[in-house]
């Protein structure tokens, strides 16, 4: 048999159940919190050093980092981001 992919794509399989928005997004903050996370660690930043460098409370910062709370506003992440010494970049891209 010389067919190289058998069945369909995972994406279709969750897109057929409802599942593939919620998955998604779940994934993107999961790398999101990653990434912040692994900064603070290369910063030596502790979570209430970085949450008042943000001008947040320490549970605004605990629910970034929480990789399974896929609720983030673009306001809190770029402001991580600042306190981080970074920029946020966003691209949408053809499906």
């Amino acid at each position: 048999m010389s067919k190289k992919h058998l069945g369909s794509r995972f994406d279709d399989f969750l897109q057929e159940e409802a599942l593939l928005d919620e998955s998604t997004a779940v994934a993107l903050k999961r790398v999101i919190a990653w990434q912040i996370a692994e900064e603070m660690k290369a910063q030596h930043l502790t979570k209430t050093e970085l949450a008042k460098r943000m001008r947040t409370s320490r549970a605004a910062l605990n629910r970034l980092l929480d990789e399974e709370d896929a609720s983030l506003t673009l306001t809190t992440l770029a402001s991580a981001a600042a306190a981080l010494g970074k920029k946020v970049h966003l691209q949408l891209k053809n499906v």
